[in-house]
């Protein structure tokens, strides 16, 4: 492992928001040891392995209840990878980013525990409220699975946005920190998605790649985090009222995706 990344990882641990106990877990199980060994492989990946920018990141809050939101793609959700490793290598202090997993890392052996040991739970709705009540700062995909099943040509688009985000910012009063994520896509160019086979080993689906092996390559990745939204409400409105919130996520969303895909000279859709 790189001693740079390690000894960095070290320093920031230290000033992480986390409070682990002396026997080095928090209140919700994670471990600073799976923690530690979860930044070591993203810092290797973003550092030495993809071209990594991130813009904005002064609109994460330095504290305190958030959710970070915004597009998804690239089969194996290296954008959620990269979000959570800017949060604690390039925001000032470092900031554990919890992404929320899809339900189906349960039926994999020792994923989810693992992934829970290192901060990132399960996509449930209960954890999600305690985690941002306890001002913790999450990550939220609202395209789902269906986001990072998309095939190549499909990459800088975004599929149907889920509710359940917004209810949750109402409930908790937390802002909206959306953010337009670019090059997932061309990380990983899928192709097809083999979603007979994947049921088979407990995943949505397995992305094909043209050559076959679905590994990422060491392609160009930028995101941009936009300013904070606030919504007021208590989670209960009618289902009218939160699409309307929604789009209004969405439609930043696409700005902040076409933000990230000047360079390359293509837009959102």
């Amino acid at each position: 492992m790189d001693y740079a990344i390690r000894r960095e990882v070290a320093d920031r641990l230290e000033r992480l928001e986390i409070p682990f106990n002396r026997d080095g877990i928090d209140p919700y199980g994670i471990d600073r040891s799976h923690v530690d060994l979860f930044f070591c492989m993203l810092g290797w990946f973003q550092k030495r392995y993809f071209r990594f920018s991130a813009h904005g990141i002064e609109h994460i809050p330095a504290r305190g209840r958030a959710m970070l939101v915004g597009n998804h793609s690239g089969g194996f959700a290296t954008d959620a990878g990269m979000i959570i490793s800017s949060c604690f290598f390039l925001k000032e202090p470092p900031r554990l980013a919890q992404g929320m997993a899809e339900k189906f890392i349960n039926k994999l052996p020792f994923a989810s525990q693992w992934t829970n040991k290192a901060g990132q739970f399960t996509g449930l709705p209960e954890h999600a409220e305690r985690l941002l009540e306890d001002g913790r700062l999450l990550v939220v995909f609202p395209e789902g699975a269906k986001g990072t099943a998309k095939l190549f040509h499909e990459r800088h688009s975004l599929v149907r946005f889920g509710t359940g985000f917004m209810r949750l910012a109402l409930r908790t009063k937390s802002p909206v920190i959306p953010f337009g994520f670019a090059g997932a896509g061309d990380a990983l160019p899928t192709v097809m998605n083999l979603y007979k086979l994947g049921k088979l080993f407990g995943l949505p689906y397995i992305p094909v790649t043209p050559y076959i092996v679905p590994v990422p390559l060491p392609a160009t990745l930028r995101v941009h985090y936009g300013e904070p939204m606030h919504f007021e409400g208590t989670g209960n409105e009618d289902d009218l009222v939160i699409h309307g919130m929604v789009e209004q996520v969405r439609e930043r969303i696409a700005q902040l995706m076409d933000d990230a895909l000047k360079s390359e000279g293509t837009s959102a859709r």
